[in-house]
């Protein structure tokens, strides 16, 4: 099916004049979002109190939510739970794959994956004591570096800086090849590109849900765990909701069915409300086209700035294999260059050391907001508009 993005315009609470180019970061406010949690808050938990547990459907909704996630990263259902943080969730699955190739001691990832992911690695490693280790090699190399002693493949499918994507059925299938098990963070995939981990034969994935899905600041994070592996993964992390009966209160720990033994927390049901109405989004939006305008939008948006703006360097790949939902820039002043362009109503943010960023999110922006945005940009670097010295003040989040 074809999407309306007029109509999916409209379903969001933006500011009139702003172009917001940092969904991929934050996504914002569904409409639908602000009643379904007065609703959680109002008529659940204030009328209902504990008794929302049951009478609301609040234990539930980690399956549900998962549920209605699998399609959006092609997945099965019953094997997509939400809850947590995304740390966690990279921590369980990481420590899980570890488990089915005990033999092995390397995790390879690249130098481009997100620093939680990489911290959670080393952290793990610190923890079990098995001699592991933790690989580090450049994202165009990956592929080269899928030896015999790699326990499991560790991969952010987009770069959080670049927007380059990774291949993830060649690598998952190059790795699998060789014995190695394969997990995935899609936090910057889901929502913004089709996935579809079955074709892929993915063993893992996890992500979450306040950047491309727009549950909101601080919502929780899914993990995926392929059907072949849902009843013998051993959870690292053995929360009481992931016990095939919580309420026995027994001392010993016995895993849920499938997937469900993932969980490890209470659900927060608040920011859960939040992702239930802003998932209702996707019931009229087709992945396939969000896609196809997202390269529109992004090919312009390159093609605008090396016309008008030749002092930035992108470093997005054009190949739109390569790409993901966003592009990048760097220029030796892009901190200060970016908070001139958001006292101007354009939202990007920064990354360290030198990098603009730039979510580009059909939902909710269009081709005009595009144009504007580079006409803002090419006057602010054409008169240097960025240098004042409350654009150089850095914030304690950039």
């Amino acid at each position: 099916m074809s999407t309306d993005f007029k109509a999916t315009r409209a379903l969001f609470d933006l500011p009139d004049g702003l172009i917001y180019l940092d969904g991929n970061s934050l996504g914002p406010l569904p409409h639908a979002a602000k009643a379904r949690v007065a609703k959680a808050v109002s008529d659940e938990w204030g009328e209902m109190l504990i008794g929302g547990w049951n009478t609301a459907g609040w234990m539930d909704m980690p399956q549900h939510l998962g549920n209605r996630i699998a399609p959006l990263i092609g997945a099965e259902q019953d094997t997509v739970l939400v809850g947590d943080t995304l740390s966690i969730r990279v921590y369980q699955c990481l420590a899980a794959a570890l488990d089915l190739v005990a033999d092995r001691k390397v995790i390879l990832s690249d130098r481009g994956n997100f620093p939680t992911d990489l911290y959670m690695a080393e952290g793990l490693i610190n923890t079990l004591e098995r001699g592991h280790e933790l690989r580090l090699v450049d994202p165009d190399a990956v592929a080269d570096h899928l030896t015999d002693d790699v326990a499991v493949l560790m991969l952010t499918e987009v770069d959080y800086r670049t927007g380059r994507k990774h291949d993830m059925a060649a690598l998952t299938k190059q790795a699998q090849a060789k014995g190695i098990v394969t997990f995935w963070d899609l936090a910057h995939s889901a929502g913004a590109l089709p996935v579809d981990l079955r074709a892929c034969n993915v063993d893992f994935a996890a992500g979450c849900t306040y950047k491309y899905l727009n549950a909101g600041p601080g919502a929780p994070a899914f993990a995926y765990v392929a059907p072949k592996w849902a009843e013998s993964v051993k959870p690292a992390l053995p929360g009481w909701l992931g016990h095939a009966a919580p309420f026995a209160f027994e001392t010993e720990y016995r895993p849920a069915h499938g997937a469900a033994r993932m969980r490890v927390g209470t659900p927060p049901v608040l920011q859960m409300a939040a992702l239930d109405a802003a998932l209702d989004v996707w019931d009229q939006v087709d992945l396939q086209s969000v896609r196809e305008q997202s390269l529109a939008l992004t090919d312009a948006f390159m093609d605008l700035v090396a016309t008008s703006c030749p002092s930035l360097t992108c470093i997005t790949p054009s190949d739109h294999a390569q790409r993901g939902s966003q592009v990048s820039f760097r220029h030796p002043d892009g901190y200060a260059i970016m908070q001139a362009l958001i006292a101007r109503g354009v939202i990007g943010d920064f990354r360290a050391p030198d990098i603009l960023r730039f979510g580009i999110t059909p939902l909710y922006i269009s081709d005009r907001d595009i144009e504007r945005a580079v006409a803002i940009l090419a006057d602010i670097l054409k008169n240097t508009l960025w240098d004042r010295p409350e654009y150089h003040q850095r914030a304690q989040v950039t």
